[in-house]
C-alpha cells in the first residue's frame, strides 16, 4: 500500500460513526452469489464497523471481523457483540491454517498489498474455499446523483473491473447487481463525510463540499422537502476459488 493509500484507509477510524449512519449496506442477491455452498465458517477482512459483518451473521454464519481500525471494531462490537473482532491485515490475518470456508471482502481490496493478501487469504482457507470481492458503487445514470457526482467526485471504479486474483485462485467470475439504497438526507451527508477523499481534505474544503452537498438536497426538484432519498447501486461482486 504506498503511504498516501495508507493514510486515506487509516483515516477512515477518525470518521468511524459517519461510516457507520451513512454508508449502504450489501444487496442479499450479491451474498448469495459471493458465498459458497453449505458455507459456516466465514471471515469478513476488512470488515470496517460491519455492514457486510452483520449481514453474514443474519444468515446464522460463524463469522468472524478483522480490520485493523480499533474505532471500528468498537463500532462493530457495540452492535454484534457475539462476533468475534480481531485487530488485524489483509497481509497478516490474526487466524489459523485452513479455518474458514469463505473470505469477504467489502469496499476494501483496492487497499490491500494484493500480492501478500492473496497468499493469507489462501492460508486461512480451506481447500476449495471461496475469496468473494464486493463494492457498492452510486449509479450516477439518473440526474440527482449524476449532480452529487459532480460535487463529490463521481464514481470511478477501477478496482473491480480490473482486479486480478492469481494462483492459488481459479475460477474468476464477476457479477452486478442493481439495488436501491433508502436513506435520510442527514445520511447522505454522513455518506460524503465518510468518504477517505472528505475526511483528508483541509477543513475548509471539506466544509465547502458538505455545504454544496446540502445545498443539493434544499433545491434539487427530485429531492427538495424530500424526507427520505432513493440512492440507486450497482454493486459489483468478484468471486474465486482457492484451487
Amino acid at each position: 500500500m504506498s503511504g498516501s493509500a495508507d493514510r486515506r484507509s487509516l483515516s477512515f477510524g477518525a470518521e468511524a460513526a459517519a461510516y457507520e449512519r451513512g454508508r449502504p449496506s450489501y444487496p442479499p442477491e450479491a451474498i448469495n452469489w459471493l458465498l459458497p455452498e453449505g458455507a459456516r465458517d466465514v471471515l469478513d477482512l476488512g470488515a470496517g464497523t460491519g455492514k457486510l459483518t452483520t449481514r453474514l451473521v443474519e444468515r446464522n454464519l460463524d463469522v468472524v471481523a478483522v480490520d485493523p481500525l480499533p474505532e471500528m471494531l468498537e463500532l462493530l462490537s457495540s452492535s454484534l457483540p457475539d462476533t468475534p473482532a480481531l485487530l488485524g491485515t489483509a497481509e497478516d490475518i490474526p487466524l489459523p491454517d485452513d479455518s474458514v470456508d469463505a473470505v469477504l471482502v467489502a469496499q476494501a481490496w483496492h487497499w490491500f498489498d494484493p500480492e501478500r493478501a492473496v497468499k493469507e487469504v489462501a492460508r486461512v482457507l480451506r481447500p476449495g474455499g471461496r475469496l468473494g470481492l464486493v463494492w457498492n458503487n452510486r449509479d450516477e445514470r439518473l440526474g440527482w446523483v449524476k449532480d452529487l457526482g459532480a460535487i463529490i467526485g463521481h464514481e470511478v471504479d477501477p478496482f473491480s473491473q480490473s482486479v486480478d486474483l492469481p494462483a492459488p485462485f481459479t475460477d474468476v467470475q464477476r457479477h452486478q447487481v442493481e439495488w436501491t439504497s433508502y436513506l435520510t438526507p442527514q445520511a447522505l451527508i454522513d455518506l460524503v463525510a465518510s468518504r477517505s477523499y472528505c475526511i483528508t481534505s483541509p477543513e475548509k474544503v471539506r466544509a465547502r463540499t458538505l455545504d454544496r452537498v446540502r445545498e443539493l438536497l434544499a433545491t434539487h426538484p427530485a429531492l427538495a422537502n424530500s424526507t427520505g432519498l432513493a440512492l440507486p447501486y450497482v454493486t459489483v461482486c468478484v468471486r474465486a476459488m482457492l484451487g
